[in-house]
């Protein structure tokens, strides 16, 4: 089911997640919606906050190219457990921000920890554009958004089109 993404400035947005106490059947079809809405929207990652759901879960699938399988990840409690010291800018954008985008850096490369869709304990290295991805939706968790990276002019900037689109969202 595709479900509605939440547009910033939204308080939900700004707010730490719980983390998952057990992977339950409703929780894989949590994730099962998420990928669904991300994939509609289209994106490459999401959030549970972003769809108002306060749980610590993300989804990801950074495959671009046409023909190539996509590879869906489901991330219960996703933590950054180490990362590099090189960096890497990219130019980020997000669903809850529609049609903005800026050039964060981030770490280079990330190894990550969470739980999967069965509850198994996972560990694995990002590079690229995974490990931007992935930090970019773990930070979704903890409350915080791109343009949090980014300096106040081009801040409000941003927030003052994404509050303008909300407006002629909800008019529509």
């Amino acid at each position: 089911m595709i479900r509605p993404i939440l547009i910033h400035p939204d308080p939900r947005l700004k707010k730490v997640c719980a983390p998952v106490a057990d992977i339950s059947d409703d929780l894989r079809k949590l994730a099962d919606d998420m990928l669904e809405t991300m994939y509609d929207a289209p994106g490459i990652g999401l959030a549970a906050p972003q769809i108002g759901v306060m749980d610590r879960v993300i989804v990801m699938d950074c495959v671009k190219e046409d023909g190539e399988a996509p590879q869906p990840m489901v991330m219960f409690n996703p933590e950054v457990i180490l990362n590099s010291d090189d960096t890497n800018v990219y130019e980020e954008g997000c669903l809850s921000i529609p049609d903005q985008f800026a050039e964060v850096t981030r770490p280079k490369e990330v190894k990550v920890r969470w739980l999967d869709r069965d509850g198994n304990l996972q560990e694995q290295d990002f590079d690229g554009l995974w490990a931007t991805c992935v930090q970019h939706e773990i930070d979704h968790l903890n409350g915080k958004l791109f343009i949090d990276y980014l300096g106040p002019m081009k801040r409000q900037m941003i927030t003052r089109k994404s509050m303008k689109l909300k407006k002629e969202r909800a008019r529509s």
